[in-house]
């Protein structure tokens, strides 16, 4: 007979089925992945080295856990897929609220029904994706939701006096027997709320209303936190965080590749998109650089962070940006550009918070100023740095056929809808632009060249090389020295705004 075919606590003892604590559960499961060197933690990137070796040395010590970090630094998916490490399948007496162990009930019900029918007692079996419970902490969070509470409505409708213990309505903690309970956000928890989690950490019983009862629950704690909580929104009180054995920091991403993979994993692109678009991994990188340059920016409050979510938003606005001039165009394949990189504004905008110093900016400011330090940092990979001197073949000689055709007085208007063929077209009017690209970026195909070349030309105007004006339907490039002793555009008209100018 197969485990989960057996039925009775008769045929569980038969079987020798032998019960174990959650945390003993986690352990040794554990163990199983580390032995057969299967992943234990999929999905989660950039902490093998840091955090998950904290992380598996608290579940071997089994230990309640506090994550602590700022925002979009994967807290809460860690603890999601600790459900990785539990038993497929555990035993709970049938009928249970509280998933009793069928051989160490800690229910009223429970315990009446194993005294009534003992060894032919029901039983069920829950799978592990029940066994987590995730309660994200508000102000408004009160005991009775995460303990519990005299219920007066089951006391009338069971005929029971209020000191019978089968009045009680248990919250969310107790429920959570045998299973992984997640408190997302603890120092927004009222510091009051937070007290009525001492015993259970603790002494393991809980306290509601007039009832004195031992409640030994089996649960496994993971809170999360961050630090910025600690001193604007609210705090975790020191009794509570001097009962949760392993506090584990988390970071951001410290390498490009690891930040690439997170957001390549988590985006939502939509197959569609991505038949319709080709995105160079030059995009992808500068999507990435905008959060690095984000991270160390003086306009925006460090303490806050910035959340991978920025760059999983921008990434999937870069592709409706692409998709958008598809669609406008007719086209059936198109090829993200430098400028759709601009579409994804509003994904920063929104994720990022701003010093005064930025907030006199403003936001939209802020983020072009983010994507053209991107845009400069990406540039010195590929091609050499314009401010290089006294070397052969560096500095600004390897640009001087571009700057001279410039310099002649043309100008070039790279619309944000122009279609592919036109898009190349324009860009083949820069003499030497193209030789360029393909001297310094080896290995890439016609399109991608490109691509690569109008990178160039912003690139180019983020090292002063060339002059650039960002209008509401282009970009308009030209000679830097013109721009300084011409203030009027080639128009004849002054420039809408100085933030026009990148």
């Amino acid at each position: 007979m197969k485990l989960q075919e057996i039925r009775t606590i008769g045929e569980l003892k038969a079987h020798g089925y032998k019960p174990k604590s959650i945390k003993n559960e986690l352990r040794e499961n554990l163990i199983s992945f580390l032995k057969s060197g299967k992943e234990a933690f999929p999905g989660i990137h950039g902490y093998s080295d840091t955090v998950i070796p904290d992380l598996k040395t608290a579940i071997l010590s089994r230990h309640n856990i506090l994550l602590l970090g700022l925002r979009g630094q994967a807290k809460t998916r860690i603890a999601r897929t600790l459900v990785n490490l539990l038993d497929e399948y555990i035993p709970v007496v049938a009928g249970s609220e509280l998933m009793d162990d069928p051989f160490n009930p800690v229910s009223v019900f429970a315990r009446a029904q194993i005294l009534t029918y003992g060894e032919d007692t029901e039983i069920t079996w829950v799978h592990r994706e029940e066994r987590y419970t995730e309660k994200l902490a508000t102000p408004d969070v009160s005991v009775a939701d995460l303990i519990g509470d005299v219920d007066p409505i089951k006391a009338a409708a069971l005929k029971l006096p209020y000191s019978d213990e089968r009045v009680i309505h248990y919250g969310l903690i107790p429920r959570s027997h045998r299973s992984i309970f997640v408190i997302n956000e603890l120092p927004d928890l009222q510091a009051r709320i937070q007290v009525a989690l001492f015993n259970i950490l603790q002494e393991e019983d809980i306290q509601i209303r007039g009832f004195k009862m031992k409640l030994p629950l089996d649960i496994q704690f993971v809170f999360t936190a961050n630090p910025e909580d600690y001193t604007n929104r609210g705090s975790i009180v020191t009794p509570l965080k001097d009962r949760i054995d392993s506090q584990i920091l988390t970071h951001y991403p410290k390498e490009l590749s690891v930040a690439k993979a997170i957001t390549q994993q988590e985006a939502r692109v939509h197959e569609e998109q991505k038949l319709a678009v080709s995105c160079s991994p030059l995009l992808e990188d500068l999507i990435e650089q905008i959060a690095f340059e984000a991270r160390k920016s003086d306009y925006i409050d460090e303490k806050s962070g910035v959340s991978a979510r920025l760059t999983i938003s921008g990434y999937e606005n870069l592709f409706s940006t692409a998709e958008l001039r598809a669609l406008s165009n007719r086209e059936v394949k198109v090829n993200a550009r430098i400028g759709d990189l601009y579409g994804v504004i509003p994904s920063i905008t929104g994720k990022i918070e701003l010093v005064y110093e930025g907030e006199q900016e403003g936001s939209s400011t802020v983020a072009h100023l983010l994507i053209s330090k991107a845009i400069r940092t990406i540039f010195l990979r590929y091609f050499p740095s314009p401010e290089k001197k006294g070397k052969k073949d560096t500095g600004k000689l390897v640009y001087s056929e571009v700057l001279d055709w410039f310099a002649k007085g043309n100008t070039l208007d790279v619309k944000n809808n122009l279609k592919e063929a036109d898009f190349q077209k324009l860009l083949k009017e820069v003499p030497g632009l193209l030789n360029i690209v393909k001297k310094y970026v080896a290995g890439i195909g016609k399109e991608e060249q490109f691509l690569f070349a109008e990178f160039l030309l912003h690139g180019m105007s983020e090292f002063s090389l060339l002059s650039k004006f960002s209008l509401s339907d282009k970009f308009e490039f030209k000679d830097m020295f013109s721009s300084i002793f011409n203030i009027n555009d080639v128009r004849g008209e002054e420039p809408e705004d100085p933030e026009d100018r990148i």
